[in-house]
């Protein structure tokens, strides 16, 4: 007799990832005492404790954690498994996940959202941030489904098809009262290693995080997306490039100077990906509407462009104290 169930598995995966059994409760909207019956019925079914309590706060034991490992994948075959009935029934998937990097924003897709809620059959949406290479990561170990503006070359290995949407052009960029403001240019790497640059975080868990221009032992400040990273930059407190249409109004304005370098980043190549072998209605119908001309034009009217007033520029004490 099968001693698991996918519910149990599910309770405990929301219990490891909440850290106590209200917080799990909430998150799939069961009572406590639901949530505690079958969390002791597991450990009495399989003769093995699950959890160790501690308060509130419980954490697995070495047989949870064990149990939890190989659960997940139990989870994510039952959860493709479902998404592939349900599709074959209908010709819609259950679920869409749309990824994007966070350079960009979700409101960009907001004209074809309504659309797709227009036609779609009882296919939930979900719009998931990414960064850098963490995009191509998140398609491939199928967190989502389609990459609308994924930064440069996919990885190597296969496993998607991608088509060229647009590139930008960097602009290397410092405010007025930074040091590297007043240095003759092009600044090299001896003018730039005595400073702080602002870089943006990769969202990416297993593949190798995108280091793209920077120094052995240089200083940074990183941030979570472009919009931060455009705003500490407006603050003065470090250098770093920024996409072209970023910077223009900042440059245009005197709030950013931009400098020459002997080391310019080239232009980036952004991409739509999706997986191979793979095409249920509603995928197919975002492939359709994001392959349409000016797309990329679209996403780059939702870049970062201005600094919000709460974000103090830095004082020349400041700066000198980078």
């Amino acid at each position: 007799m099968l001693r698991l169930s996918l519910e149990a598995l599910q309770i405990v995966d929301a219990i490891d990832r909440r850290g106590s059994f209200s917080a799990a409760g909430k998150e799939l909207h069961r009572v406590p005492s639901t949530i505690s019956y079958t969390v002791g019925k597991l450990e009495d079914d399989l003769g093995v404790q699950v959890f160790e309590r501690n308060g509130p706060r419980v954490e697995l034991t070495r047989a949870g954690r064990e149990l939890l490992k190989e659960g997940r994948y139990l989870l994510k075959a039952a959860q493709d498994l479902e998404h592939r009935v349900r599709r074959v029934a209908s010709g819609w998937e259950t679920e869409l996940a749309i990824g994007h990097d966070s350079m960009f924003s979700s409101l960009a897709f907001d004209a074809d959202i309504r659309a797709f809620y227009g036609v779609a059959q009882q296919t939930r949406l979900r719009i998931v941030r990414e960064a850098l290479s963490g995009t191509w990561e998140a398609l491939l170990d199928r967190r989502v489904d389609l990459v609308v503006g994924a930064p440069g070359d996919g990885p190597a290995g296969g496993g998607y098809v991608s088509q060229p949407i647009g590139s930008l052009r960097w602009v290397f960029a410092v405010a007025p009262g930074h040091p590297l403001a007043a240095l003759p240019g092009p600044l090299g790497r001896n003018d730039l290693q005595h400073y702080r640059a602002i870089v943006m975080a990769d969202s990416a868990r297993q593949m190798a995080p995108r280091t793209v221009g920077l120094l052995l032992g240089q200083d940074t400040l990183t941030v979570p997306d472009m919009t931060s990273k455009l705003q500490y930059q407006l603050a003065g407190l470090g250098f770093g490039f920024l996409p072209e249409p970023c910077a223009r109004a900042a440059i245009a304005a005197g709030l950013l100077v931009e400098k020459a370098v002997e080391e310019p980043k080239p232009d980036e190549t952004f991409y739509l990906a999706w997986r191979t072998g793979e095409g249920g209605a509603a995928l197919n119908w975002w492939l359709e509407r994001m392959r349409r001309p000016m797309l990329f034009d679209r996403l780059c009217l939702h870049l970062p462009q201005s600094l919000p007033h709460h974000v103090p520029l830095a004082t020349t004490q400041d700066l000198h104290d980078i």
